[in-house]
């Protein structure tokens, strides 16, 4: 499920470094993790639909791999966007 453009902007807004950041592995985790919250109250509706359980099963795991990507980095701004995104680590 897509993202609509304005939730997008926000959650870019919020977790930006700088001006004109949208790559960052803070702006990444919280756009994953948007994604993985929309589809997760898809499959309360879909329980079948294995294809899109597919692709949230990949976007766990990138976000898992950016998690710990930016613990080797940045452990203040980990602690940071784990408290912000109440993620269980």
């Amino acid at each position: 499920m897509a993202l609509v453009k304005e939730k997008k902007t926000e959650v870019i807004k919020n977790f930006k470094e700088h001006e004109k950041d949208t790559g960052s592995p803070s702006v990444q985790i919280a756009l994953l993790t948007e994604r993985i919250n929309s589809l997760s109250e898809h499959f309360k509706a879909h329980k079948k639909d294995h294809h899109s359980r597919h692709g949230l099963l990949r976007m766990v795991s990138t976000r898992r791999k950016l998690l710990e990507y930016l613990k080797g980095r940045d452990t203040k701004g980990y602690q940071e966007i784990i408290k912000k995104l109440d993620l269980r680590k």
